[in-house]
């Protein structure tokens, strides 16, 4: 069994706020795969259901970012999971809007979120990292995390969450780097290459500058 954890902060007032994209990605993905009501338990939000035939649970803690890691553990201890077993998904300051990386333990670089599942869960757990960009300035990033996406953000957020979303079975079946490749694919599609013009052999369309006959 797989726990798939977005974090963020409750309430309608943080709905649309930057440091909520984890929230926003595990709801994508429970629309996509038809996952049942989330209810209420371990002090956040839960739901069941498949992806790719695996079982999977969606979790949104509902302490309030700074102690996510209360939320995340009690469910980890409950269903006797490893940290292995758990992928977090947050917002990531330091990656370009609509970027993602994916990695497995090490530090949490100043997330609240991530310092707090660490100290209640320890540190194997996997991270997909969701840039949401830098304000410039540290003094700004507070106010930059709490605020919502703006209307220029709407071009990329949407498709990102789709992409992260469609490519959910990846990280069911534990191939990061496939869900990794698969978002981005998704995101940058390759140019289709332009038909040969009608007439014309592929020979001759791919040598513009001769004359026939």
């Amino acid at each position: 069994m797989l726990l798939l954890v977005g974090l963020g902060n409750p309430g309608p007032k943080h709905e649309r706020n930057r440091h909520n994209i984890g929230f926003m990605a595990v709801d994508r993905i429970a629309d996509r795969y038809g996952f049942g009501a989330f209810r209420t338990r371990f002090q956040g939000l839960i739901a069941d259901g498949r992806i790719d035939g695996q079982q999977v649970r969606l979790l949104k803690p509902m302490t309030f970012m700074n102690e996510s890691g209360q939320s995340v553990g009690e469910a980890a201890r409950f269903f006797k999971l490893d940290p292995e077993d758990v992928v977090v998904l947050h917002d990531e300051l330091d990656l370009v809007a609509g970027k993602l990386k994916i990695k497995q333990g090490g530090g949490h670089a100043g997330h609240n979120g991530l310092r707090s599942i660490d100290s209640h869960l320890g540190k194997g757990y996997r991270r997909i990292r969701l840039g949401i960009g830098h304000p410039g300035a540290k003094h700004k990033v507070s106010k930059h995390v709490l605020s919502d996406f703006g209307a220029a953000d709407r071009d990329w957020v949407d498709p990102f969450l789709d992409a992260i979303a469609d490519a959910a079975p990846f990280i069911a079946k534990d191939d990061d780097a496939g869900f990794a490749s698969r978002v981005a694919l998704i995101l940058n599609p390759p140019e289709k290459k332009p038909a040969p013009e009608a007439g014309r052999t592929k020979s001759e369309a791919a040598k513009p500058g001769q004359q026939s006959g």
